[in-house]
């Protein structure tokens, strides 16, 4: 009778263990495909998520082929061909270099853009700084801060990727991005090429706006933030919504809190 009293507390002790892993490491679908949610939560397979990156001087940025030159993120008051966009890359990533401070505190991230898809890494740096120090973004009131890094001390790590490289990247966590949306997996977010140049069907704004969105949700994420849903019609929708599946009655928002530091959230979604 112990012996049967042993092996059932056993039992009871796994279940209790794998339910609890299951809860903190929950699988996200939506505009972003997430998992791992905690902040400090590791790669499911470091080796094979990370893909090459190219060293680059202060000054370098894309590596463009013959016909082939940089471009920088286009202005709010600029549109994108979606033509123009390229599918797929070599999967080779330049990291953003220039304007990166030598030393200061906050969490460390740093920004790669794949070779070949037009986007100027250090240009699209400088609007991802300017998203995460917005105050209406997760920096309110100096409560945390950012520090943009180019090397191995990054605890985030935001690529910007063609839709199939996406795809690829993303698929090895075991998500679906069907070279639409993009994904989260531990330290590392894939931002869709298409989703930072076209922004989305669903978002009323330009495509500059839908990156604020992007960045805010992914570090929301990052964060440990879960997803959130409409608060009622005509409300702004919290950063942490699918919006891109619609906005259930509320108004296109990309930011976390509003001017005044009253956070935009409503209720979590299971």
């Amino acid at each position: 009778m112990r012996r049967r009293r042993a092996g059932f507390t056993g039992a009871v002790i796994t279940v209790v263990a794998v339910a609890a892993f299951l809860y903190l490491a929950p699988p996200w679908q939506d505009d972003d495909a997430t998992v791992a949610a905690g902040q400090d939560a590791a790669p499911a397979s470091p080796e094979a998520v990370v893909p090459p990156v190219v060293p680059a001087s202060p000054k370098a940025a894309v590596s463009p082929g013959p016909s082939e030159s940089p471009v920088s993120s286009p202005s709010a008051e600029e549109s994108v061909d979606p033509d123009s966009v390229p599918q797929s890359g070599p999967g080779t990533f330049t990291v953003a270099r220039a304007g990166v401070p030598s030393g200061g505190g906050g969490s460390r991230y740093r920004v790669e853009v794949e070779d070949g898809s037009g986007v100027d890494p250090d240009s699209a740096a400088e609007d991802i700084a300017e998203i995460l120090a917005d105050p209406r973004g997760w920096s309110k009131d100096g409560t945390r801060t950012f520090r943009q890094v180019d090397d191995g001390s990054a605890g985030l790590v935001i690529r910007i990727g063609t839709p199939k490289t996406t795809d690829r990247l993303c698929g090895q966590y075991g998500l679906n991005t069907r070279g639409e949306v993009n994904c989260r997996g531990g330290k590392n977010v894939m931002v869709n090429l298409a989703r930072w140049q076209l922004g989305s069907p669903t978002f009323d704004g330009p495509a500059t706006e839908y990156r604020a969105l992007i960045i805010n949700h992914e570090v929301g994420h990052w964060l440990g933030h879960g997803h959130e849903t409409c608060p009622g019609p005509g409300k702004p929708a919290p950063a942490m919504m699918q919006q891109i599946k619609g906005l259930k009655g509320c108004t296109s928002n990309a930011w976390p809190y509003d001017a005044n530091g009253r956070y935009l959230g409503g209720p979590s979604v299971p």
